[in-house]
């Protein structure tokens, strides 16, 4: 059966899957890596159905997350590291995927789009 209108699956993984994030989060980076893996294996199983499969994959983000994992200054503490010297925001991770799943990326599957100050 044919789709009408194209489809989007946008999984969030994380740059923590091509640096490994030794000493902090080795277990958490393979997991993610794992998931670029679907992503990729997947967008070229589904393209021939309208079915574009992308990911976006951010560097340290300045949410709540860490203050949870017992690290509230951890995106301040990183962001030394980060070339743009900043930790990003929740909406430039939102704004990422509304642009994958808008008619501007109608050509895009199979990407996983970095969104990492540079890292």
């Amino acid at each position: 059966m044919r789709r009408l209108a194209p489809s989007h699956i946008v999984n969030i993984t994380s740059v923590a899957a091509r640096t490994g994030s030794p000493g902090e989060y080795v277990a958490y980076a393979a997991t993610k890596a794992a998931l670029d893996a679907l992503t990729v294996g997947l967008a070229r199983e589904l393209a021939p159905q309208r079915i574009h499969v992308n990911a976006v994959s951010p560097g340290t983000i300045d949410t709540t997350i860490h203050a949870r994992a017992g690290e509230p200054d951890r995106p301040a503490r990183v962001a030394q590291r980060i070339p743009m010297q900043r930790p990003g925001q929740p909406e430039e991770i939102a704004n990422a995927v509304a642009w994958l799943v808008s008619p501007e990326a109608s050509y895009i599957t199979a990407t996983i789009l970095e969104a990492t100050g540079g890292l």
